[in-house]
């Protein structure tokens, strides 16, 4: 990804056919050791193409890939008594909520962007 992205980059610059050291110049600018296999194979698979053009075909071909439906979360649980049914189940929500809550504050998770 990281050698298509100094790919993308120097094509917005106005650099319509990178050389592999132009994407290792772009990499190394940021302090990312290009590697030279997949920077081969990148260079190979995009010569002689114009890049626009692959954008426009490969969103034409995203958008026709199923992305998993409209389906939601599990089902209501059905009520048991009456009120006593309906605080149970706002009771139960809240928990949920705090969990949620609890489970999105996780902070970075000992990771970060650009690792």
């Amino acid at each position: 990804m990281k050698h298509l992205a100094a790919y993308l980059l120097l094509g917005l610059g106005g650099n319509t056919d990178p050389s592999a050291s132009d994407i290792k110049g772009v990499l190394e600018s940021v302090g990312i050791d290009a590697d030279d296999d997949r920077l081969d194979k990148l260079i190979d698979e995009l010569k002689g193409k114009d890049i626009n053009e692959l954008i426009a075909e490969g969103s034409t071909k995203l958008a026709s890939v199923p992305s998993g439906g409209s389906g939601g979360g599990a089902a209501a649980a059905g009520g048991a008594g009456g009120a006593a049914g309906g605080a149970a189940a706002e009771e139960e929500a809240k928990a949920e909520e705090k969990e949620e809550e609890k489970e999105e504050s996780d902070e970075d998770m000992g990771f970060g962007l650009f690792d």
